[in-house]
C-alpha cells in the first residue's frame, strides 16, 4: 500500500430525495445508491474527487481490522443472499478465514473482490440510539453527521452492523 492509498469506509448516512443529479450519478458510481449502505475502498487520487464530491450524503474514515472483520462476518452477503462464511472464503479465495480476509484487506494487500461471489456493497441497519441528535445536513466537524470522521466510523459501523 503506498502513501497515497489508504483503506476507508465509507457509509450513506442521507437518502435519495433533493439530491442533485450530477451528485446521484455520483454515488451510484461508488454504489451507494441507498441510505445506510457502506463500502470498503482503497482511496486514490481518483476516488478521491468522488469522495469529496459526494461528501455531504457520506461519512468515511480509516476502519480498524476488528470492524473490517465483523462487516465482513455480519454484512458480508453472496449470490441469492447468503451469508459469508469461512469454509466459503477458504473454496472461493487464497485465505483461509474472514480473518485473514480481513487482515489483508486492512493492510492494503486484498480486497472484497478478491473473494468469488461476494458483494461489494454492504446493508447496514440504521444506527442503534440514532445519531445521537446530531443535524443530518452538517458535517462532522460541525456537529453533524456527514463528512470525514477518522478513526470515530469504527464506533458508528458497531452502531450499525
Amino acid at each position: 500500500m503506498s502513501e497515497t492509498e489508504k483503506l476507508i469506509l465509507a457509509i450513506r448516512v442521507r437518502g435519495q430525495v433533493r439530491v442533485r443529479p450530477q451528485i446521484e450519478d455520483t454515488l451510484d458510481k461508488l454504489l451507494l445508491g441507498r441510505l445506510h449502505q457502506a463500502r470498503l475502498f482503497m482511496v486514490t487520487s481518483s476516488l478521491d474527487g468522488m469522495i469529496t464530491k459526494s461528501k455531504d450524503y457520506i461519512t468515511w474514515g480509516e476502519p480498524t481490522e476488528e470492524v473490517v472483520e465483523k462487516l465482513l462476518r455480519k454484512r458480508g452477503r453472496l449470490p441469492a443472499n447468503g451469508k459469508l462464511t469461512d469454509d466459503y472464503v477458504k473454496k472461493n479465495s487464497s485465505y483461509s478465514s474472514i480473518k485473514a480476509l480481513a487482515k489483508a484487506i486492512v493492510s492494503g494487500k486484498g480486497t472484497v473482490s478478491d473473494v468469488e461471489g461476494l458483494k461489494p456493497v454492504f446493508r447496514l441497519t440504521p444506527p442503534s440510539k440514532g445519531y445521537g441528535g446530531k443535524k443530518r445536513n452538517l458535517p462532522v466537524g460541525m456537529g453533524g453527521i456527514t463528512g470525514y470522521r477518522g478513526e470515530a466510523i469504527n464506533e458508528l459501523a458497531i452502531r450499525m452492523i
